[in-house]
């Protein structure tokens, strides 16, 4: 009776063993499909060299950047939520696009301020610029950089939802970014057909981050009305000024 049990034991943690990789193998299969990276080498002494990575937050990947992150850290399901949640939080994903860029410069020194003229993201036929990016790409370096872009995802005049109905987009950087593109333009391409950011925004981590957006959004419009109000009482103050000098003048008359 014991050897059995011993063996039932030791099959089950097999299986979960097997499992478990084949769950890290799944997640580290999305991870790389949205992990875009190139290394271009210099043409003239065949050593300098550039590696450019681009991450395009997808829903599918950030899912699956919250579970390997769990189950490298071996998280609760409490910790993968809160982490999840500050992840939202820095994405900024109800308004953004959001891509991370990494850059390992083993070449001559890059200096890329101002860096919002140096990449582009390509939706359609219109390339859009940053709306924001990590300043720290400002500044000459070699080695490694990294950090976040952002491109606005509705569009600035008719409020309309840039990704919408949109198969693929793409990043391009400018020839210039160092001597190592040789003048060639660097450029990462995603499917993004079937990516739906709503799904994101269920579970606990994106309750919390719904009502804190809510509460933000709730108190700045509190804010607006106070604002239209002391204008509004501006108003009508002015309008009794001028109404009761008026009323003046019509008696002198």
């Amino acid at each position: 009776m014991r050897k059995n049990i011993i063996g039932l034991l030791m099959f089950i943690c097999l299986i979960t063993a097997f499992a478990a990789t084949a769950n890290a193998a799944a997640t580290d299969q999305v991870l790389s499909r949205w992990e875009k990276k190139t290394r271009l080498l210099d043409r003239e002494d065949q050593v300098s060299n550039l590696e450019i990575k681009a991450t395009y937050y997808s829903t599918e990947y950030i899912e699956a950047l919250v579970q390997s992150e769990a189950d490298k850290n071996l998280w609760t399901q409490q910790e993968a939520d809160e982490y999840k949640y500050r992840l939202l939080n820095t994405l900024h994903l109800e308004e953004m696009i959001p891509i991370r860029i990494e850059f390992m410069n083993n070449g001559p020194s890059m200096h890329l301020g101002p860096f919002d003229v140096m990449a582009k993201l390509v939706i359609g036929s219109k390339e859009y610029k940053m709306a924001d990016y990590d300043k720290r790409f400002n500044f000459r370096f070699q080695g490694e950089k990294e950090g976040l872009v952002f491109f606005n995802r509705y569009d600035e005049k008719t409020g309309k939802d840039l990704l919408k109905g949109v198969k693929q987009v793409k990043l391009i950087f400018s020839p210039t970014i160092s001597p190592i593109t040789d003048g060639r333009r660097t450029e990462f391409i995603w499917d993004i057909a079937n990516d739906d950011p709503n799904k994101l925004f269920q579970g606990r981590a994106a309750a919390k981050y719904e009502t804190d957006r809510l509460l933000k959004r709730l108190e700045k419009l509190r804010a607006d009305k106070a604002e239209e109000a002391k204008k509004m009482a501006a108003i009508d103050s002015e309008i009794s000024t001028i109404q009761a000098r008026l009323d003046e003048l019509a008696a002198i008359q």
